[in-house]
């Protein structure tokens, strides 16, 4: 008998959790010391509620849930959280009620719900994130997105004007938690020492991960890897390589060191390439396209985990 959409679904969801460092489990089958991240298939929640499809274990207590949906049939966690709040049974251990980390998937797309963060919202990302991040997440005083709320004033004295208030036009947007932000400037107004001052404020400031620097031809990541050479912050006397490491990709390895990595969007998106790349966790992408007036545009990267699949 073909399998139905549904049970497709949840094989595919073992796959993903399971290339996430995730140990799937029967809920009869339950042995949390086999491992640090465990998903409990349909798990028993009070009376009246059902079951969760997956609950999500960190260190013997409950952490997240995944809702298993068909193919086609995603709608965002947002309103199954009520669930997760009243349903957990009330001699679970748990890090926190209700649990903040909350997944929709359909086994080929993944939504994941930070209940953690200011406006907990929906969004799409590439995998689940390993046991690790979770840890990392849930054992944060602030998110990231309440720390982009609370960045210090800026420093404008070696910025032009355009510079200054293209900083902090994009300062705004990310403290709004908008997914996409586009910065215009023109021809010669310093496109890339504004994207450094923007890497520098988001690593020092808002404690991001690792910053994905885009472009469409090798010169540009060279003169790009020089501009972050030569920054000098407001602040401290030392130049930026000397503060965060900066890793010009000329391979498949990436630096786990690296705070800024530059590369072309050729070599991100070869096959091979973009297999590796795509295990990192990034916090932003900010792209330099060679000929188009609008840079940098900015994008918040859900990517989720330190890497997504094992080794």
């Amino acid at each position: 008998m073909p399998e139905t959409p549904e049970q497709k679904a949840r094989r595919e969801i073992d796959v993903s959790l399971n290339a996430a460092g995730w140990l799937v489990q029967n809920r009869d089958e339950i042995d949390l010391t086999v491992g640090r991240g465990i998903a409990v298939r349909e798990f028993q929640m009070k009376a009246n509620f059902g079951f969760a499809d997956y609950l999500l274990y960190l260190d013997r207590k409950a952490l997240g849930a995944v809702e298993a949906k068909a193919e086609g049939t995603l709608t965002g966690v947002e309103a199954q959280s009520a669930k997760y709040a009243a349903g957990l049974p009330e001699n679970l251990p748990a890090h926190k009620r209700p649990l903040p980390f909350l997944f929709e998937s359909n086994g080929s797309v993944t939504y994941f719900t930070n209940g953690l963060d200011p406006t907990p919202r929906s969004r799409l990302v590439f995998n689940f994130p390993r046991p690790e991040t979770l840890a990392e997440f849930v054992g944060q005083s602030g998110q990231l997105r309440e720390r982009l709320k609370h960045l210090p004033p800026l420093d404008e004295s070696r910025l032009w004007k355009v510079q200054a208030r293209a900083v902090r036009k994009l300062e705004g947007s990310l403290g709004r938690a908008d997914s996409r932000a586009l910065i215009q400037m023109a021809t010669g107004s310093g496109k890339t020492f504004t994207a450094v001052n923007i890497a520098y404020r988001l690593l020092k400031f808002g404690s991001s991960k690792r910053i994905l620097f885009l472009v469409d031809r090798g010169n540009l990541g060279k003169q790009t890897e020089d501009e972050f050479g030569n920054f000098e912050p407001p602040d401290d006397p030392r130049k930026f390589p000397t503060l965060y490491t900066v890793q010009r990709l000329k391979s498949n390895s990436i630096n786990p060191a690296a705070k800024v990595v530059i590369t072309t969007i050729q070599r991100l998106w070869l096959r091979n390439r973009c297999r590796q790349i795509s295990r990192w966790r990034w916090s932003y992408q900010s792209s330099r396209p060679a000929h188009a007036p609008a840079n940098p545009p900015v994008t918040a990267l859900d990517a989720g985990s330190n890497r997504s699949g094992a080794g």
